[in-house]
């Protein structure tokens, strides 16, 4: 195969310099393909060397040429390839844009699920927290309602025209008996029925019973309106007044913190007074007085044998408190019972017993604050 460049080792001269031939002297134009050995055929010729000098620069501007073109071809190429490898660069450059894009919004996504999922068992273990307890506390309000039903139907059951019960009837008790605490004695008209007490701006007046007491008639009416339409609700006139004259100086001891504690804890119906056990019970603290012993009470901070302690709600805290103040609350506590009994509609009686009865209460409250209370057993 002809390279385009004679070897010296052919026979055939070595090439020249570069001699200025015209196009024009030279013959008939030879085909490229001619054999070198044709050229060596003829040295004694004239025309041999001119003619083997033609053919080789001939030979050097066609490999000249070729080599341009293939160095046009291969620079085309490179550049297509240049410009597809750009086009490829841009392409994984835009791709890798959009996978990092899309890994930022799935890490987003991920870490607001994980946070909405947290969120939502947090909050579910707070509504499952909340219901427990207050399943809890219905529980142990309908327990306590269903004690004091059953006791009510006990004490009304046990009463009857035959047979009536003499705790529900103190008046039914014998002068020896009845004690000034037992109740109230009503006047009995000829037809053995009770006189009403009626509010005096309707032209009536007010009956006096046996022991010389008379209903107060601001006070019964303030009662009566109240009956009509029973709330617990301390801003009515009827509470109020029995708060601001018996149930807050009868709640109010030294320690006001506690004392604050234990009214709320009356009013919510969610106090308790349990007798004091042998074993050893945790010490409680209130403000700087210690109220962990059976010998200082908790309420009043003075130094009493304490028989018993009050919990307040659901809390694991006792407090030590004295007979004193064991009395002042109990009181408070049968005055609450009572008035919760008349709006729960399970007491059936006129306006005039049940307005002495609340009036034997609040005496009891009244008579508790200063001092006085049951010798226990």
């Amino acid at each position: 195969m002809w390279s385009g460049q004679p070897h010296p080792d052919e026979g055939h001269p070595p090439p020249l310099e570069a001699v200025p031939v015209p196009w024009k002297s030279v013959g008939p134009c030879k085909s490229h393909r001619e054999s070198p050995r044709g050229l060596a055929e003829t040295p004694g010729g004239e025309e041999g060397p001119a003619a083997a000098q033609l053919d080789v620069l001939r030979l050097r501007s066609s490999s000249m040429e070729i080599r341009e073109k293939g160095s046009e071809f291969l620079k085309e190429e490179l550049h297509k390839a240049q410009k597809e490898l750009k086009l490829k660069d841009e392409e994984c450059e835009r791709l890798s844009k959009v996978r990092e894009q899309l890994e930022r919004e799935l890490e987003e996504l991920t870490a607001s699920l994980f946070e909405e999922a947290h969120r939502m068992v947090r909050e579910a273990n707070m509504k499952q927290a909340a219901s427990e307890k207050q399943l809890k506390e219905a529980r142990g309000k309908i327990d306590m309602l269903q004690a004091e039903v059953s006791a009510l139907k006990t004490l009304v059951l046990t009463s009857t025209p035959a047979s009536p019960n003499r705790e529900l009837h103190p008046q039914l008790l014998s002068p020896t008996k009845a004690g000034p605490r037992k109740g109230h004695l009503r006047h009995k008209s000829t037809g053995s029925t009770l006189c009403p007490a009626v509010c005096p701006a309707a032209g009536h007046t007010l009956a006096l019973d046996k022991e010389g007491k008379e209903v107060d008639t601001t006070l019964f009416a303030e009662f009566q309106a109240w009956r009509e339409s029973p709330t617990l609700d301390k801003t009515c006139p009827f509470l109020e007044r029995v708060y601001r004259e018996d149930v807050g100086p009868c709640l109010d001891f030294t320690m006001q913190e506690l004392s604050a504690l234990v009214r709320a804890a009356v009013e919510d119906n969610t106090l308790t007074i349990e007798p004091v056990a042998s074993q050893s019970l945790p010490t409680v603290k209130v403000a700087t007085v210690e109220c962990g012993s059976t010998n200082t009470c908790a309420l009043s901070g003075l130094a009493r044998a304490c028989r018993h302690r009050i919990r307040l709600g659901d809390s694991e805290s006792h407090y030590y408190i004295s007979p004193s103040s064991r009395a002042r609350i109990t009181a408070v506590c049968n005055f609450f019972t009572y008035i919760r009994y008349i709006q729960q509609g399970l007491v059936r009686q006129e306006a005039e017993p049940m307005f002495w009865e609340i009036t034997r209460l609040r005496k009891e409250m009244s008579l508790a604050k200063l001092g006085f209370f049951p010798q226990e057993a």
